[in-house]
């Protein structure tokens, strides 16, 4: 019996490395490798590459940490109304406390207190208001008193804590995004790990050294979802803050989601828009299996490069070492195609009561700048920072200045000024 589970945990670890699929009778939980990573079979067979940094950690800074969590500091009262009417109005109206962002003054400022935006009905688009158009008459709007299809109420108290290197309940979580691995976040697990930080990083199925499937809905959203929440009720503490790039901040919208009260806070890098995930239209990915096989070298080459608002020598570097950009074209194909979350539309981003900061490369060929300007709108607490000198792999071009910002965002607690609320019927009528 011990000689079948050995053979198993190496038949499990070389699987992993070769990315040959794996044929597994029993399960394996975790397998420690010698190079310091962890390999977390989440369903039979599908077996995924995790670093975890676990630090060691005195009695005094236990004690720190038992003494300001009895502070009762940064309780901020959330209360929102989201409605949702026919022809594609969304109406937004915060009612709860100001949360202010004093200490981090270049992140942004208050969120306004009503929200209009139009939004696609299901099978049609919204249409935008024409140049020169005369404004709506409110006035007969108020008489006909129209009634949302869909209203939302948000009413809950939350608290909103600095999460420190020294606090044993917080964790941190970077997912990675296509084509990538979590070798792209080396500098932020090397410089958190460095601080104390509980670090966890996986890399997706069909990505770095995970097990690549060949079947291609291995590579859906819903299926990569329960991967990332496997790993998410593995390692998560009581406090965890959610680090997502690219597609990955879809895996992190969704978690914040579903674990409100485990979610301590997000950082979203170059994740668009707050819209439904869409299989992707791109031409190129509809081609014959045939086709893309023969293009499959330069297509996933010039897919990886694009993410550089540079073609320097360190780009180059950065494209070439390591497993950070490891992906084949079926993999890459499936991703693609596999992009579809009608859920996650702009109501499900609304509902999202954690602290959100979004960071944006101003050079990003894929992410346009007004996406994420419309998802800290559409957001209740959130913050936008651009990095003029960064495209979508911002935070390996430009680690020191992602750091620097992620750091303080873990740091910031909310100030809430007590005389300043928000009146519940604010614009209320304007709106119907």
């Amino acid at each position: 019996m011990r000689t079948s589970m050995l053979t198993s945990i190496t038949e499990g670890i070389l699987c992993c490395l070769t990315g040959q699929p794996l044929n597994v009778v029993g399960t394996i939980e975790s397998v420690e490798s010698a190079d310091g990573y962890e390999y977390v079979e989440v369903k039979p067979g599908r077996v995924l590459r995790v670093r975890h940094i676990v630090p060691n950690r005195t009695e005094e800074q236990a004690a720190e940490e038992e003494e300001e969590q009895d502070s009762g500091r940064g309780v901020v009262h959330c209360r929102r109304r989201i409605s949702v009417y026919r022809g594609g109005q969304l109406v937004i109206e915060n009612l709860g406390d100001v949360v202010r962002s004093d200490i981090l003054p270049c992140l942004g400022g208050d969120p306004p207190a009503t929200l209009e935006v139009e939004v696609p009905e299901p099978g049609g688009a919204a249409i935008p208001p024409q140049p020169g158009a005369a404004p709506p008459d409110l006035g007969s709007a108020k008489r006909r008193r129209r009634k949302p299809k869909r209203t939302v109420l948000i009413d809950c108290k939350k608290r909103i804590t600095s999460c420190k290197g020294t606090h044993s309940d917080v964790a941190l979580f970077f997912i990675h995004g296509v084509g990538g691995s979590l070798d792209i976040w080396r500098e932020q697990l090397d410089f958190f790990g460095r601080l104390g930080y509980e670090v966890v990083a996986p890399d997706l199925a069909g990505h770095g050294s995970s097990t690549a499937p060949r079947v291609g809905a291995a590579y859906t959203f819903y299926a990569l979802r329960e991967d990332m929440r496997s790993i998410f009720k593995r390692y998560c503490k009581r406090r965890n803050v959610l680090i997502g790039h690219s597609y990955g901040v879809s895996f992190c919208t969704f978690l914040a989601h579903e674990y409100p009260d485990q979610v301590e806070k997000v950082v979203m890098i170059n994740g668009g828009g707050p819209t439904a995930l869409e299989p992707s239209l791109c031409s190129i990915f509809n081609l014959p299996t045939c086709v893309l096989h023969c293009l499959s070298p330069c297509l996933v080459w010039s897919f990886l490069k694009a993410a550089f608002a540079r073609q320097g020598a360190k780009e180059k570097q950065l494209l070439k070492e390591g497993n950070a950009f490891k992906i084949t074209s079926f993999v890459l194909r499936a991703m693609m195609s596999g992009q579809y979350w009608p859920e996650g539309d702009e109501v499900y981003h609304a509902e999202l009561t954690v602290p959100v900061l979004l960071v944006h490369g101003l050079h990003d060929k894929f992410v346009p700048v007004d996406e994420d300007q419309r998802m800290a709108e559409i957001l209740l607490i959130a913050f936008l920072k651009v990095i003029d000198e960064g495209s979508h792999m911002v935070m390996m071009e430009c680690p020191e200045t992602v750091n620097t910002l992620l750091h303080e965002f873990l740091l910031w607690e909310p100030e809430v000024s007590p005389g300043e609320k928000l009146p519940a019927d604010t614009t209320a009528e304007s709106n119907k």
